[in-house]
């Protein structure tokens, strides 16, 4: 079942824009779901497309961390909805890809909750100014911030690890995500160790897939370079030399939007990226 899409007006005036709404969830913290929101935004902004990332994450936020803007946040949602500043103000424009803007619901350790009318209202004014993505970083966890941040979208990604624990609470989140609406959702399963799945220590991307039973966006390669990239506040997408994890990351956004249909070889992304994932990924 697809839900429609909401139409916003360029603020150019020119064309109507089809805006899509995706939510990136988790039942689990410490997934790599923020990692996510990060580097699928950025990557889907070098395509081309005018992208706004929503951290939802009240109390906890860390997306502008990841994004290397945290001094530029003077404004959040918060403060719109007090009256406080516009919503132009609150959206920051990422100093590297103009076409690339981030808007924190809350600044740190501020525990005030946004209804779910208010998050509504809030993304559909977002998508009036014409953004082609409005992707929104969502709290881990069920609680009452999930649910007011899952309200907006019409898309969803969940986030995983190849871990048990994890596997069983994304499993509990897909089936909140339908309850509330939201069936468009794909798989991202993050953290994947090729040299354990050999061994049969780690499930492959492939037993995870089927164990959840949610089309499969792509599987990321654990990477040591995501904690450089976090403390440099620049996306793993934006290295002159993408790793593993980089052109995986690149790939699942360029299967996002529909101009990829293949996975990556990702035992040798170099030689072969038009192949398909090696089978010892994927199970």
């Amino acid at each position: 079942m697809q839900h429609p899409q909401i139409t916003a007006q360029m603020d150019t005036g020119s064309q109507p824009v089809n805006t899509r709404t995706i939510v990136i969830t988790s039942g689990k913290g410490g997934v790599g779901k923020t990692t996510a929101t990060a580097n699928l935004g950025m990557s889907i902004a070098r395509l081309g497309y005018r992208v706004a990332l929503v951290d939802a994450d009240i109390g906890l936020r860390n997306l502008d961390l990841l994004l290397g803007l945290e001094n530029r946040v003077l404004y959040t949602a918060m403060d719109i909805l007090e009256g406080q500043c516009r919503l132009d103000q609150a959206l920051i424009r990422d100093k590297r890809w103009k076409n690339l803007s981030l808007l924190a619901i809350s600044k740190n350790r501020q525990r005030y909750n946004v209804t779910r009318k208010n998050m509504e209202r809030l993304i559909a004014s977002v998508c009036a100014l014409g953004y082609h993505f409005v992707i929104i970083d969502c709290p881990a966890g069920i609680d009452v911030g999930f649910i007011n941040a899952i309200s907006p979208a019409q898309e969803a990604l969940v986030v995983t690890t190849p871990e048990i624990t994890a596997i069983r609470d994304a499993d509990r989140v897909a089936g909140l995500l339908e309850a509330n609406g939201v069936y468009d959702v794909k798989l991202l399963v993050n953290r994947v160790r090729p040299e354990m799945i050999q061994r049969n220590d780690m499930m492959s991307v492939r037993d995870v897939q089927e164990m959840l039973g949610i089309p499969l966006l792509g599987g990321i390669p654990e990477d040591s370079h995501v904690i450089v990239s976090t403390n440099r506040g620049e996306p793993l997408v934006l290295k002159r030399k993408l790793t593993l994890s980089g052109i995986a990351f690149e790939n699942a956004a360029r299967r996002l939007i529909g101009k990829q249909d293949y996975f990556i070889d990702l035992k040798s992304p170099y030689k072969g990226i038009f192949h398909k994932m090696q089978h010892i990924i994927f199970g």
